[in-house]
């Protein structure tokens, strides 16, 4: 995890006193980027959270001692990996299949209001990205119903020109599938995408890819976001870092 005061000799941003980056980040650079990929969960919508309540609700009922520290690695994972450890925390018997079921059965997404926990930020900054010329595109682990209805939901959906969801691979994140895939799909290289991440498992797998990342500060689950490029408060603050994709510039725009 990041410690205080940037003390690893790595640059600090403008965009926060204890933000840094791992390189400089220059004109040429700038100029290379063709596509910038959000995730979801985290990014777009604050849901990681939400579910989290959740999650910590159903496990204390099946073992008082569970603690939430015990379940924060749940986030961001594919579906086996995060029931793994809920299976792991409540030990008490059940496989993580059977605990996977009885929460399901419990339909806690038909429960959240996303547009309360939506990021109007997230909106305006990629209408803004698309405006400079830029390809947008979401890159989820979670399933593709879910991711349908949010970005309807919020508003976001004519936004991207693509959405991704992990559940289209037989690994999701940190897997790089998903990413290699949205690059080639999108029709840019992998070092020419620049993603918006904020889980250890999403940063890993953009880092695999071989792509450029700003990690969106979250310190509630325990996050290892040492990886990424960037470190940001706030969404809005990678159109400081991108101008405009490489033919805007080239002609002047």
């Amino acid at each position: 995890m990041r410690g205080p005061g940037g003390g690893d000799g790595k640059k600090i941003l403008t965009l926060k006193p204890m933000a840094r980056h791992r390189r400089e980040w220059n004109m040429s650079e700038k100029k290379k980027i063709r596509a910038v990929i959000f995730d979801m969960d985290g990014v777009i919508v604050d849901s990681e959270f939400v579910y989290m309540q959740y999650l910590f609700a159903f496990a204390r009922e099946r073992n008082p001692k569970v603690t939430m520290e015990q379940l924060n690695p749940m986030v961001g994972l594919s579906r086996k990996d995060s029931w793994e450890i809920m299976e792991r925390a409540v030990a008490n018997g059940q496989t993580w299949q059977e605990l996977r079921d009885e929460f399901s059965a419990m339909d806690i997404y038909s429960q959240v209001d996303y547009r309360k926990i939506f990021r109007p930020e997230a909106y305006t900054t990629a209408e803004e990205l698309k405006k400079r010329g830029y390809a947008v595109a979401l890159a989820s682990s979670t399933g593709p119903k879910l991711i349908a209805r949010i970005v309807e939901e919020t508003g976001m959906r004519p936004l991207f020109d693509l959405i991704v969801s992990g559940k289209q691979f037989r690994q999701s994140k940190p897997n790089p599938e998903i990413y290699h895939y949205t690059a080639k799909t999108l029709g840019a290289a992998e070092d020419e995408c620049f993603v918006i991440e904020d889980s250890t498992v999403g940063i890993q797998a953009a880092r695999r890819a071989g792509m450029t990342i700003a990690a969106l500060l979250d310190d509630r689950f325990g996050f290892d976001q040492e990886a990424a490029d960037f470190h940001i408060e706030k969404i809005s603050q990678v159109l400081s870092l991108l101008p405009g994709c490489p033919e805007l510039l080239e002609n002047g725009l």
